[in-house]
């Protein structure tokens, strides 16, 4: 039996821990440098306010209808979405963290007489010692798991934000609720091949005369999807050791720049940052890619998106190597673009393979010295402070913050904003 439990509203939910004031009433976070809404709590959807919107297009809505604006604090948000991930731990130690609001249990091998009561004790625990309110959805497969769990949701009253499909006439009956865009896996574009076919519900999806062209639009991930939908387990819990497929640092700038010598600066920024992550999950890469964007609302352009990528013949997590090859694509990039304003620009690093697997070239490799380098970088900045030492092609006294200004305190995890509890 497997479980998927999600936490409500997440970010906003996060929020209320602290300020529970705000409990009951319209509240809305926006991405970094307070640009569009990314998660609100369910008054602030009854309010009308729309999933994604840019701030600067709702700011008379909000006013009317008194919504609290909160920015973006992943620092908050990370702590307590560990915290949660522990206690569940507490319930099965087979969990896979699927998001940072989200989480597959397996109950493999463990003895519950009543599961409805077992999730129960997972919402009470979580919410009495985090504050944070979940639902959780039971069913035989990790699939069927997330559609019970969307059930457990919308229908809180009823389930008590806990149900379970247990049977076939359960099974059937929430795949023939379920739209076919609501299912796990199905994205916008195959929503509407899956329409053009009279598919329509998950019950629709799972037809047999589907089959065929599900192996053909869909691959083996379609077929899997189908089965698991069936009530057929074929998708086990990811190892936790399962490192990422690629590492992405993107920033939106506070304002737009064409100047070469910023973006350098950025770019270079970002690309340390990717190896430092690279190199803590002990991951080397190959592909360095680097992006640059237009903000398409203020600028009429027919091209928003400028990006190029760069393999390398050896595998690398050094700062020096990935940085200069960022700033090598970025001279391309900017070549015959050097009067356009960019918005936001990022470096992303993939083809990842472990560090230990490492394969050295005969005739390419980069200098060896590197490796002892980087670890003596990354020792300093351990020991001294993070981001003390840099490579020299960035700048020691710019820093770019970010537009946060509604930004809550980070209560668990900066001693200098810890809460302040009054006693008379």
């Amino acid at each position: 039996m497997y479980a998927l439990v999600d936490c409500n509203n997440f970010y906003a939910s996060c929020e209320r821990v602290f300020q529970p004031e705000f409990n009951g009433k319209p509240i809305v976070i926006l991405s970094n440098n307070d640009g569009c809404v990314i998660s609100r709590s369910n008054e602030a959807k009854a309010a009308g306010v729309p999933m994604c919107a840019p701030e600067f297009k709702i700011r008379a809505l909000i006013k009317e209808k008194n919504v609290k604006v909160f920015s973006s604090n992943y620092p908050l948000y990370g702590d307590l979405s560990q915290r949660v991930m522990k206690i569940l731990e507490q319930f099965t130690p087979n969990v896979e963290i699927y998001s940072i609001d989200e989480a597959f249990l397996n109950f493999d091998g463990l003895t519950i007489s009543n599961y409805h009561e077992y999730g129960l004790q997972m919402k009470k625990r979580v919410h009495k010692w985090i504050g944070i309110p979940i639902c959780v959805g039971f069913a035989p497969t990790k699939a069927l798991s997330k559609v019970a769990n969307k059930i457990a949701k919308k229908f809180q009253d009823r389930t008590q934000g806990v149900y379970m499909i247990d049977s076939e006439e359960s099974r059937i009956k929430a795949l023939k609720w379920t739209k076919i865009e609501d299912v796990w896996g199905i994205g916008y574009r195959m929503n509407k091949k899956m329409k053009l076919r009279n598919i329509k519900t998950a019950f629709d999806f799972i037809a047999p005369e589907h089959e065929n062209w599900i192996r053909k639009e869909m691959g083996v991930t379609g077929l899997r999807l189908k089965y698991e939908l069936e009530g057929k387990a074929v998708l086990d819990l990811e190892p936790v050791h399962l490192q990422k497929k690629s590492i992405a640092i993107t920033r939106s700038f506070p304002k737009q720049i064409s100047d070469f010598d910023l973006l350098k600066e950025r770019i270079s920024t970002f690309a340390t940052v990717c190896a430092e992550k690279l190199r803590l999950q002990k991951s080397c890469c190959h592909t360095i890619i680097v992006m640059l964007v237009i903000d398409k609302h203020r600028v009429e352009s027919q091209k928003y998106y400028f990006n190029m990528a760069i393999t390398l013949p050896f595998a690398t997590n050094s700062s020096l190597t990935i940085s200069n090859t960022a700033i090598q694509i970025l001279k391309k990039l900017h070549l015959g673009n050097e009067n356009v304003k960019f918005k936001k620009a990022g470096v992303i690093v993939t083809e990842l393979i472990p560090e230990d697997s490492k394969q050295f070239h005969l005739f390419e490799d980069e200098n060896p010295k590197h490796i002892n380098l980087m670890k003596t970088i990354d020792s300093l900045n351990k020991k001294i402070g993070d981001k003390k030492v840099k490579l020299a092609n960035q700048n020691l006294k710019l820093t770019w913050d970010m537009n946060q200004n509604h930004l809550s305190p980070r209560y668990t995890t900066n001693f200098k904003e810890i809460l302040e509890i009054k006693c008379h």
